[in-house]
Parts: C-alpha cells; structure tokens; sequence
C-alpha cells in the first residue's frame, strides 16, 4: 500500500484516487468488484471520510467506478476508446476490444425522409428511409443510443433481412447488398442527454453525452447512411492521430 503524503502539492483525494486507480488498473480491484467504503478507506489511509468521498467521486467522473444506493461503489469498464481513422461497425469495434456487442431495438419502421435527413442522403423531402433506432451494448451494459437512417432504395426490405437486435447492420449492407462503405463525414460535439436518452442510458439529466452526427458513403460516393448517435460520456473515448500537413 502506498503511504499517502500530506505535505505534497497534491491534494490527499487525488493522491488517495489515484492510488486506487492503480489498483483497477492493475487488476486487484476486477471489473464488477466493490471498492471499500468511505470508512474503510478513511481508517485505511488515515484520510478523513470528507477526502475519501471525494477520490470516489472522482473515479467515478472519470467513468471507472459507478455508484449503488445503500450498495457501495463498484469497479466498472474503462472507457472504450476508439480510433477516428477507421470506418468501422459497433460490432466491428466491440469484437477488437474482447467485448460482446448487442442491441435492443427500439424503433424499426420506413419512414418519409424531413429535411435534417434528406438533405444528407440527397434525397427529395418525404423520400421514404428505413429508420433503426436502438441502444447499443457492450457485456450487456448500454453505452450508446444510436439512430440511423438508410435510403430505402439502396437497401429495399431490408427490414426483413433479420434481428438488428444481433445482427451487424454494415456487414448486412455488405454481404445482402453488396455495398461496401468506404468513407464517411463525422462530427462530434458534447451535450446534456435528452429525455430518452437519459432513460436508456441510465443518465442523469447533467451527464454530458458525445453526440455524433455521420454520413457513409459507397465506393461510388453516394451517400447510403446518415447516423445520429448518443454515446454515454463516462464510458466512451474517440482517440486521433493527427499529423501537419507536409509530414
């Protein structure tokens, strides 16, 4: 055990955090694992409770740790981190990190395109476009809301292709249709969740989430994809490697 020091510049939650981070990090605290109580801690650290609340509190703002009324304090997942190089599916990138992607489905229809969505997809305003709208998961625990809509035309009945609840949407697109998605356009900006997405991710109504607004296109530049997606800001990353522009 690390001797906290009271003479450092750093402030005793953050030395006392920190140490137990090294301790997730490390595996003597596994994933799902109850960390000690304020008390424990206190009397473990010769820290006061008021110190050893606050190294709880922020391990749980840097999203490895979640709180249970009247339960304790709980290991969770590390953020997921993902790369802004690739175009890749959510399946695609749970299946790199050892993890088991699902959905459940909470909208399934083909819909008239508004402007937000035609625009986009370069279609006429009441195109019809297949909308799936569902939470996505990692080991069962929902880590996104995602919406995506596809120009019916490029993709007819795909609706009836199967489960989206496990079924990997893009290597649908791939293997029934035959298009292969080879670029897109992306932005990210934080925001407060909205209603919906503070139920289905298990937010509180002051939890920022990452949105993403994305458009995918074919090998032949014709937009097939246009993606709206809430990704939970405690349990998501997006990592780039950036370079000047005469590297």
């Amino acid at each position: 055990m690390t001797i906290l020091n009271p003479n450092s510049a750093t402030p005793l939650y953050l030395q006392l955090k920190q140490q137990l981070h090294r301790q997730i990090e490390s595996g003597f605290y596994a994933i799902g694992a109850r960390l000690p109580s304020e008390r424990e801690l206190a009397e473990t650290y010769n820290v006061s409770r008021m110190t050893a609340r606050q190294a709880l509190l922020a391990l749980g703002q840097d999203g490895l740790t979640s709180s249970r009324v009247g339960k304790g304090t709980f290991v969770s997942r590390s953020r997921l981190d993902q790369s802004l190089r690739e175009l890749t599916s959510f399946s695609e990138d749970m299946a790199r990190r050892g993890l088991q992607a699902g959905s459940k489905v909470i909208a399934a229809s083909l819909t008239p395109a508004p402007e937000e969505v035609a625009a986009p997809l370069r279609l006429t305003i009441g195109t019809e476009v297949v909308l799936i709208s569902r939470v996505r998961l990692a080991d069962d625990k929902p880590v996104a809301l995602e919406t995506t809509c596809l120009n019916h035309h490029l993709c007819p009945e795909i609706l009836k292709q199967g489960d989206f609840s496990r079924l990997s949407l893009y290597q649908v697109l791939r293997e029934r249709y035959g298009h292969q998605l080879v670029w897109a356009e992306q932005t990210i900006e934080a925001r407060l969740p909205n209603k919906l997405e503070q139920m289905e991710l298990d937010l509180s109504p002051t939890m920022p989430v990452l949105s993403l607004t994305r458009t995918t296109f074919t090998a032949t530049d014709q937009p097939i994809e246009y993606a709206r997606s809430a990704y939970h800001g405690n349990a998501y990353q997006f990592r780039a490697i950036l370079s000047t522009i005469d590297a």
